[in-house]
């Protein structure tokens, strides 16, 4: 057998080889990309017009640029910085909802630069945040889209951005690591005045002849 021949039969091996465990290791990536993504597996497959390679050459470079970042907690101090600007926030909603959610956003981005994500650019910024939170990063998204006017000029409905505001609520608190309390917004116009409790009537007793 030719030296050439054996040379030839080497390189085809190692394709062979090399292609048998790029498959390997893109069949043991898919199913750990579609958990740790959650809903953002899905809506980056349907970005990519169904292309489930492409999507998931993006999540995973999603992921490596994830771990080049060095992620800290929020102080106890800064935590509640941040939950007293989200209430503000919430309370802002009542006269300008398009403002309050244009706020909200401005508050998370800047919980996120905290926290150590890339604030350099918006986008960049979400993409990370997905690593981490892909079940709740639509919100961000869609807290950019609902805080500015449509493409007509016509204002968002307002129980739409109050939707908005909520689900951004649950990617607030699980970045800022509060506890997961609910929360309604309230609606617009809506007194901001709580409503003094009931009276307690002490109950009368039957007297018996």
């Amino acid at each position: 057998m030719s030296s050439g021949l054996i040379v030839a039969i080497v390189v085809v091996a190692l394709v062979v080889a090399l292609g048998a465990f790029a498959f390997h290791r893109y069949q043991q990536q898919r199913p750990s990309l579609s958990r740790r993504f959650g809903p953002e597996y899905e809506r980056t497959v349907a970005r990519h017009g169904g292309d489930t390679a492409a999507a998931e050459r993006e999540l995973a470079e999603r992921v490596e640029r994830h771990r080049e970042l060095t992620l800290t907690p929020l102080s106890a101090a800064e935590r509640a910085r941040a939950e007293e600007q989200w209430a503000q926030v919430k309370a802002r909603f009542v006269d300008d909802p398009r403002q309050a959610l244009a706020n909200a956003e401005a508050l998370l981005a800047r919980v996120a630069r905290d926290r150590g994500y890339p604030d350099s650019d918006v986008d960049a910024q979400i993409d990370t945040i997905s690593v981490d939170h892909g079940e709740h990063v639509e919100s961000y998204r869609t807290l950019r889209a609902l805080s500015r006017p449509d493409a007509t000029g016509r204002p968002s409905a307002t129980e739409e951005q109050r939707a908005a505001l909520l689900r951004a609520r649950e990617l607030f608190t699980a970045l800022v690591g509060a506890g997961g309390e609910s929360e309604r917004v309230p609606a617009r116009g809506t007194a901001k005045t709580a409503t003094p409790p009931a009276r307690r009537v002490p109950a009368q007793h039957e007297r018996h002849a």
